[in-house]
């Protein structure tokens, strides 16, 4: 062989040595690639997770708020009902009469008096008004901690989902 042969080879195998390690750093960097795109594929797929979460916490959310309005009604009409029967309650007090003993009338004569009217029919409707809006006021106090148990029970579970993700 001649010498240009040994120096062209010597320079070939120098060019292959350097291919050979090119390739063994590019399969290094295309390894951690690989494992990068994994490791970001499980990013994603925990952030999509916790954008489900979210989304649960939010309609949970409206629904509380939606709780809230139905809540803050109730309460006005229960104040409004109380303020009501208040009023109905002061204008009985004013209205009532003290009791006197009435003075025995003289007896003429005796006849047979024939019942008019039943005593419910002649009686003040203003008693049993009283009565029904006192039981409504019952009832919307009842539905109003009704509502606010619920109103606490769905805040409990938002903290708990929030603070949970």
């Amino acid at each position: 062989m001649s010498a240009t042969g040994l120096i062209l080879d010597g320079v070939l195998m120098l060019l292959l040595i350097g291919a050979v390690a090119f390739g063994i750093r590019l399969e290094r960097k295309l390894a951690a690639l690989r494992n990068g795109q994994a490791e970001f594929a499980k990013a994603v797929s925990e952030l999509n997770a916790a954008a489900g979460k979210a989304e649960n916490a939010l309609m949970a959310l409206k629904s509380a708020g939606q709780d809230t309005d139905l809540l803050h009604d109730r309460i006005v009409k229960g104040r409004q009902l109380k303020a009501e029967l208040e009023a109905l309650m002061a204008n009985a007090s004013k209205r009532a009469e003290p009791a006197t003993r009435p003075e025995p009338a003289p007896v003429v004569q005796e006849r047979r008096l024939e019942p008019s009217a039943p005593p419910a029919a002649r009686a003040d409707p203003a008693p049993e008004q009283a009565a029904e809006r006192a039981s409504m006021i019952l009832q919307a106090l009842a539905a109003n901690q009704t509502a606010q148990q619920s109103l606490n029970r769905a805040r409990r579970k938002l903290d708990e989902d929030l603070f949970a993700a």
